[in-house]
Parts: C-alpha cells; sequence; structure tokens
C-alpha cells in the first residue's frame, strides 16, 4: 500500500468563476477592415456610426391621398398637383389640395394627409368625408434618425435590422472588427470522418462538423486541421501548426487525465494550461491556456458536452473577441411542463421544447452523448444547482435562436 496521501478533492468551479476567469484573459482584436454594409452580416461594428443626414429627410406621406392645410378640410379644394414618391413638390398655397402618394415628400404649406379612402371629387374638387386632425398621415423629418446621432455604437453586432438601419443612414461601408480566425482539431484515435468505412470501436466525428458551424456562424475564419492521432508529438506539432495562424485553437476531446489524453501534456509543453471542472451539466471537462499568442480551448468530446460548453463558455469568449458588448444570450422566464424532483448539484442545462401550451417539455434522453435531442429542442432549460421544481413553476429557457444567432 503506498504511503502517498490522497489528493484533496478539488471542488467544481461554478460556471460564472470560469466565465469571468476567461473572459479577463480574451481583449478585444484591435484590427479591423472596411467593407460594403451589404457583406457584414454577424460582424461587429469597430466604431460608431453617426449618421449625416436626417431620416426621413423631409416631410412625407405615409399613405395615398391628399396632402392639404387642414384648416381647410371643411371646405370643396381644388387639386393643384400630383406629387409621387421621389419627385419635388411645388409650395401649396392656402385653399388647395395635392394628390400625394405613400413616402412622397408632404409640400411646403401643407400640414396633413387625407387618406384617399375619406374622399371624393366633385366636379373636380377635393371634398373630404371624414373629420381631420392637424399631423396626421404625415412622417416628420428626422423622427426616425437625426443627423449627428450615433445610429449604431461600437460593438453592435450586425443583423438584418442593424444593416437596414444603416443602410438607411446611408452608410455603403462600415468599419467592422476582423474576423476571429480558430483552428479547428479533434483528437481521438476513435474517431472517423463521414464516409469512410467504420471500424469495430471507432465513432463519425460528428463534432468536427458542429463546433465548425457553430464557429462560423458566429462569424469566424475557421483553420480545420482535421482529426489529430493520440499521440503527444502529433498533439504537440498541432498545436504549434494552429497557434502560428490562429487567434484562438479550439479541440474536442481529450481534456481528462487518461493515458491516452494528450492534450493536458501537449499544452503544458508547447505553453501554459488551466484545467477546470465545471459545475455544470453536461460538460464538466473544460480547459483553457495559451500557446504562443494563441489562446486554447479545449471542450470535452461528448456531443452535447462539447455543444453545451461551447454555448455557455466559447461563445461569449469569441463575441468580446470581436469587440461585442452584447455576450450573453437573452433568457426568458416560462412554465416548466414537467417535474424535476431530484435536480442535479451542478447547474443543468436541459434540453426542452415548446409545446402549443406555451410550456416546456423534456426531451426523454437527456445523456451528454445524445445529440438527437438538442435537433429536437428549442433551446435549453437552465436549472440553478441543485433546484427542485414542479410542471407549471417559472424557469429560465434560453432559445436556440438566441445561442445561434
Amino acid at each position: 500500500m503506498s504511503d502517498t496521501p490522497p489528493k484533496p478533492f478539488k471542488p467544481l468551479t461554478p460556471l460564472e468563476d470560469a466565465l469571468a476567469s476567461l473572459l479577463a484573459q480574451v481583449q478585444p482584436l484591435t484590427a479591423t477592415e472596411t467593407l460594403p454594409t451589404a457583406q457584414l452580416r454577424g460582424r461587429v461594428l469597430a466604431s460608431d456610426l453617426v449618421s449625416p443626414v436626417d431620416v426621413p429627410p423631409e416631410d412625407n406621406s405615409a399613405m395615398d391621398g391628399y396632402a392639404l392645410r387642414a384648416a381647410d378640410a371643411g371646405a370643396e379644394l381644388p387639386v393643384t398637383q400630383r406629387i409621387p414618391a421621389g419627385s419635388a413638390p411645388a409650395p401649396l398655397a392656402a385653399g388647395e389640395a395635392a394628390r400625394i402618394f405613400t413616402g412622397a415628400q408632404v409640400p411646403p404649406g401643407a400640414d396633413t394627409v387625407v387618406m384617399q379612402e375619406f374622399t371624393e371629387l366633385v366636379d373636380g374638387r377635393l371634398r373630404i368625408t371624414q373629420p381631420v386632425k392637424a399631423g396626421q398621415h404625415v412622417r416628420r423629418r428626422g423622427e426616425d434618425v437625426r443627423a449627428g446621432t450615433v445610429v449604431l455604437p461600437a460593438g453592435t453586432r450586425l443583423d438584418a435590422v442593424s444593416l437596414g438601419l444603416a443602410a438607411t443612414a446611408g452608410a455603403a461601408e462600415l468599419m467592422v472588427t476582423r474576423r476571429p480566425r480558430v483552428a479547428l482539431f479533434s483528437t481521438g484515435d476513435e474517431l472517423v470522418m463521414p464516409g469512410e468505412p467504420l471500424p469495430p470501436g471507432a465513432i463519425y466525428n460528428s463534432n468536427r462538423f458542429t463546433l465548425r458551424a457553430l464557429l462560423e456562424g458566429l462569424g469566424c475564419e475557421v483553420i480545420d486541421l482535421g482529426i489529430v492521432p493520440d499521440q503527444l508529438d502529433a498533439t504537440r506539432a498541432a498545436l504549434r501548426e494552429a497557434a502560428s495562424q490562429a487567434d484562438l485553437i479550439l479541440t474536442s476531446g481529450g481534456v481528462s487525465v487518461g493515458e491516452e489524453d494528450h492534450l493536458r501534456p501537449a499544452v503544458q509543453a508547447e505553453g501554459q494550461l488551466d484545467l477546470w471542472a465545471i459545475a455544470i451539466k453536461p460538460g464538466k471537462p473544460f480547459a483553457y491556456g495559451r500557446v504562443g499568442e494563441a489562446h486554447f480551448i479545449g471542450l470535452p468530446g461528448n456531443p452535447m458536452s462539447s455543444v453545451v460548453t461551447f454555448f455557455v463558455l466559447v461563445r461569449p469568449a469569441l463575441l468580446k473577441l470581436q469587440g461585442a458588448t452584447k455576450l450573453a444570450p437573452r433568457g426568458y422566464q416560462l412554465a416548466a411542463g414537467f417535474d424535476w424532483p431530484r435536480p442535479d448539484k451542478r447547474r443543468e442545462f436541459l434540453r426542452v421544447r415548446l409545446d402549443d401550451a406555451g410550456h416546456l417539455a423534456l426531451l426523454g434522453n437527456q445523456g451528454s452523448g445524445v445529440l438527437t435531442s438538442a435537433f429536437f429542442a428549442d433551446g435549453l432549460l437552465d436549472n440553478p444547482p441543485g433546484q427542485a421544481f414542479s410542471a407549471g413553476d417559472a424557469v429560465r429557457f434560453i432559445p436556440f435562436a438566441e445561442l445561434l444567432a
């Protein structure tokens, strides 16, 4: 029997502490590039966008109808001009009306637009058939955006609406943080690529496809280094190659302490490593370190463990690397549609779907290797450590739409 005393148990690291420690190590990239606005979905704005124009640039009509002075609405009015969108109207004199179309500039002198449904023409003169309120159906100059104001602040992650807003302000191109370069590889002699024969004891490498898609969805440039054999020298060589090209190295598998898990000694030999056991389920094994100038993150090999740790740790780190200001996904309080009487001591991320009654239904198999449950789920139920709940209780729901955006 050995006289060496057992190592003391190291408590699991709370997710909040692990995330804070990780984000403290990550600083935004300083390199930027200026590109056409239409190409920038998912990129992060590097400087404030200030509008040089009022939006709309002039008072314009919100309806097809007639422009006039509200004070003249009780009289029959001659229609003296026709104003389609994109034309410059002439001034409107008192006692006159103008035929106007949606989006067209309201003529000087007019203060109101009357919908065509509430008018009639009698012997070529306009009669108003409904009461008129001064200013109705007129979109005022600058009511959306004022010239000189910040339309989009630096750190905005550009989506369809923000790109449209940039275009509204006349921005044909924008300055964004350059794409993070992420080197991706998997470790494991048991891994086989889809399309190849599956020998006894082997599995197809799903993590490579899942993680690559997640990285590309976050605007990263992916350097795919494939599958690295379970050999220390091969792992060290892969890390050196990755560090020479990437801002971040992302791996799956091999971060445990087994005899065939070579990532830990390889990263320690080539750089520095912090190995954390995170108090979450699924996804306990997690590693962070540096290899040269590159960040290193090692995810667990089980597919759902890899996905969950990516969502809660890698995603915010990559967003910060790009200079984004919003790092956390939005969660919602919804009613559970099931009982959870025996919670884990760790923080749990349960795969759930939203049923027709607006309640969260649990997907059957919550195992860390069961990727099908994520396919059928609508998101994750974020349950605090040791928190039991019953059907009808409010719980925190994070939609995949937030995590994949």
